[in-house]
């Protein structure tokens, strides 16, 4: 990349950043050498998501009891629980699709997430993978990629202008990652369901993402496919937070791999927590979920 190539990229970084703070009604401040925006997560204290005493009610029942947890950054932590333990209501909650009664969600130590709207929680850089996936069937595995790619998406935008090498690298690789290389000019809609979710991966990870929510990932995935999204949830391990709900056991034991903590929900609250062993022999949790 040529110096005044770096030099307007610093630069559109810099506005973005700036647009950012505007939007969360944040003011810069010095550190760490550059001025960061209460719009930018702040990882110093090494949490990517807080969630205090949130509780949320439909009609009297309470799907979210005082639930409170914490996610690492970089930590790949599994969410299990029977149904109506509350998982899917805790994911509406984070991404501002349901407001709580009460309680708190920060994501980093600055950013009130119940203050934004759902799209500025996407810009902040959470990114949600419901259970079916949606991609855009009609054009290609390398088209829904070019698509999520961070752009000015403007009409006049989207007719003439053209991917970058730097563009055209990131796709190649994002291919490569989700184990779709030889599938690019191939139609979304002829590939099989587990290809399907792995396209619907890439398209969130194009968008850089601090935060992945993944809500049943491997539901109806083949037991190749089942492996190799254990593979890839694995690689994004460290590179991003990953929050994984999921009902199968021998896919959170590959998650897992015996040193990772799972967190048990039951009845909108924690019911355990600590690593696989521990809570597939907590009698809570067999009683409740597991079963004996």
């Amino acid at each position: 990349m040529t110096p005044d190539l770096m030099e307007d990229r610093a630069q559109a970084l810099a506005a973005h950043e700036r647009k950012l703070a505007a939007s969360a009604g944040g003011r810069w401040e010095g550190g760490f050498g550059r001025p960061m925006a209460h719009g930018v997560p702040d990882f110093a204290q090494g949490v990517a998501l807080y969630v205090e005493d949130v509780t949320v009610s439909f009609d009297g029942f309470k799907a979210l009891n005082a639930l409170s947890l914490a996610i690492g950054v970089g930590e790949l932590r599994c969410i299990i629980g029977p149904n109506g333990a509350g998982k899917t209501t805790m994911m509406d909650v984070i991404t501002g699709k349901t407001a709580p009664d009460q309680g708190k969600v920060h994501f980093g130590s600055n950013i009130d997430l119940l203050r934004l709207r759902e799209n500025e929680i996407a810009q902040i850089g959470i990114g949600r993978k419901f259970q079916k996936p949606t991609v855009y069937e009609e054009l290609s595995v390398f088209e829904n990629l070019e698509l999520a790619l961070k752009a000015d998406r403007r009409v006049r935008a989207s007719l003439f202008s053209r991917l970058t090498g730097e563009q055209l690298d990131r796709i190649g690789a994002m291919l490569e990652r989700i184990h779709l290389k030889y599938s690019a000019q191939r139609q979304a809609g002829l590939l099989s369901h587990g290809q399907k979710q792995w396209l619907e991966i890439g398209m969130l990870l194009m968008q850089d993402p601090k935060l992945l929510l993944l809500d049943e990932p491997v539901a109806g995935m083949t037991d190749e496919e089942t492996e190799r999204t254990a593979e890839l949830f694995l690689s994004l391990a460290g590179e991003h937070s990953l929050m994984v709900v999921e009902h199968d056991m021998k896919f959170v034991d590959q998650l897992t791999q015996g040193h990772r903590k799972v967190t048990v929900l039951h009845e909108g609250r924690v019911l355990a927590e600590g690593l696989l062993s521990q809570v597939q022999n907590d009698d809570r949790v067999v009683e409740v979920y597991l079963g004996r």
